[in-house]
């Protein structure tokens, strides 16, 4: 740990980092401890982005997979920093055949080849933490196995301790170092990275994603091989494709270029909308085209280690927020921030209106096709982080995702209209909201749920009226809406009770009433 910690010193001094935050940014104490780091020069020629980039580089494997993460954070980093971090490529030596061969037999109960008609040694690809071998199936099937690196999570836990520290270095010893989070930045990372030390977690993903677009035509996702995987080895279907990035290719192929970009955006949409689950690592490695059907191509997605999911009210607070901007309705993006809990209750509503029209108005000067739908989330996000918003891990994945579907959309077709086809789909997503049969399906889905909650109703008004939390508590904990949302539901199943559609209307009505009440209560006393 000590060398480790030394190793990462010089590299810092040799890439003269301390120059990314000058003196005048640097707290006291910072001053005194860094001050040791200025007598080194940054190298010659190169920008502050590049310095980092490449002392990341150097710390190896680990810390330019936290580098790829905060490229993502272009909320919290200078553009140049991000635009430069976006560069880091995940490209390490593979590992031993030896060892791969060895730890799937270990996994799978049996020797190589009796597992596969034919496995290939020399591998396809291979990553930080894991690497691919091409294989065969005793039934005929062609198929990739991912295995795990030997002892990666030791390596990946004592880095992980490393990033810690120099977190909460970042955060004591410069200025902004609060504003950026870097504590919670390395908390964020940390999760996400052992995460994918379970190959089953990621052939769960791949199935749901498969299972979802089943036969759309727009996106495949390789089958997973369940009987073969496990937490070091998973199996799956081997595709084969033209990568996204050939666009020679594709067009020599005679592919509908402007089909599939608009294909992409909708896959983005239908993932988070439709499904509130999302691939969330689409960088051009993962991605391959289907050029089978020039005129109806379609994508083949892999590397589904990173997902992310959106919940109802996420989602739809999002969807009012986008329109919102493109709408020009900063009033309304300021009071959905705060009735959504993304930003403080005590948030001026006239600040963050007059924050918003500052960095959008000069954007909207540009004809609509030109403007970047993920860089609009960007600003939305980057102007929230002023008025001290919480950071929402599902939403940073969501604006990574949006900002590779709209890179790759407009490599693909550069005059993709991203807007023409967002928003028709958000427009309809929030109008099917509000359908009537929508509603209805809703009503009976939670019925159940508060029929159950029901008896608990009088201690929750008793507890509530006779609470004395502190008052930023109360606020905190305090949502009237949370009790309203069912108690409307209960008695709207009620009112379809009594004109017959349920047999035994009457506690649904008077549950529902209930939990008005309640919330009403709740909102009187904040």
């Amino acid at each position: 740990m000590v060398s480790r910690l030394l190793q990462v010193w010089g590299i810092i001094r040799r890439n003269g980092l301390y120059d990314l935050a000058p003196a005048s940014r640097q707290t006291r104490l910072g001053r005194f401890l860094l001050r040791p780091l200025g007598s080194m020069s940054p190298g010659s020629g190169q920008d502050r982005g590049e310095r980092l980039r490449i002392a990341l580089e150097e710390l190896g494997p680990i810390f330019i997979k936290f580098g790829q993460l905060l490229s993502t954070r272009r909320d919290l980093l200078p553009d140049d920093i991000a635009d430069e971090l976006a560069q880091l490529q995940d490209n390490v030596p593979p590992f031993a055949s030896e060892d791969a061969m060895a730890t799937i037999e270990a996994q799978c109960g049996d020797r190589i080849d009796r597992l596969f008609a034919h496995f290939e040694p020399n591998p396809l690809a291979a990553a930080s933490v894991a690497q691919v071998h091409s294989a065969t199936l005793p039934a005929g099937n062609d198929v990739v196995v991912k295995v795990l690196r030997p002892g990666i999570e030791a390596t990946i836990r004592s880095d992980l301790k490393l990033i810690h520290l120099l977190a909460w270095v970042v955060e004591h010893l410069f200025r902004e170092g609060r504003r950026l989070r870097p504590v919670e930045v390395a908390r964020n990372y940390e999760q996400t990275i052992l995460d994918e030390l379970d190959l089953r977690r990621e052939a769960g993903n791949a199935s749901q994603l498969r299972r979802n677009f089943k036969d759309s035509g727009l996106v495949y996702v390789p089958e997973v091989h369940w009987a073969l995987t496990h937490s070091k080895v998973m199996v799956s279907e081997r595709i084969y494709g033209v990568p996204v990035t050939d666009v020679e290719t594709l067009n020599a192929r005679g592919v509908d270029m402007k089909l599939l970009a608009e294909r992409g955006v909708e896959i983005f949409f239908t993932q988070v909308f439709r499904d509130s689950f999302f691939h969330a690592d689409m960088h051009p490695g993962n991605i391959f085209v289907d050029t089978s059907d020039p005129e109806s191509p379609s994508y083949l997605a892999v590397d589904c280690a990173i997902v992310g999911q959106l919940d109802e009210q996420d989602l739809y607070y999002l969807a009012r927020n986008l329109l919102a901007i493109f709408q020009q309705d900063y009033r309304l993006v300021a009071k959905l921030h705060v009735a959504c809990g993304w930003v403080p209750e005590n948030t001026s509503i006239a600040d963050f209106e007059s924050a918003m029209r500052t960095l959008c108005e000069p954007v909207f000067e540009r004809p609509l096709a030109d403007i970047s739908f993920g860089h609009m989330l960007v600003t939305l996000f980057r102007t929230a982080g002023r008025f001290d918003m919480t950071v929402q891990p599902q939403l940073v994945l969501l604006q990574k995702t949006l900002l590779n579907i709209e890179g790759l959309g407009r490599q693909l077709y550069p005059e993709l209209n991203l807007w023409d086809t967002a928003k028709p789909f958000l427009e309809q997503w929030l109008a099917d909201r509000y359908a009537p049969q929508t509603v209805l399906k809703r009503l009976q889905q939670e019925a159940p749920f508060w029929l159950e909650t029901l008896p608990r109703v009088p201690d929750l008004l008793i507890k509530n009226l006779k609470s004395e939390q502190p008052l930023r508590e109360q606020r905190a904990t305090r949502r009237p809406h949370q009790y309203l949302a069912p108690g409307a539901a209960l008695a709207g199943v009620g009112v379809l009770g009594l004109a017959g559609v349920s047999v035994n209307s009457a506690p649904l009505a008077l549950g529902g009433c209930a939990l008005l009440l309640l919330g009403w209560l709740l909102g009187r006393r904040r």
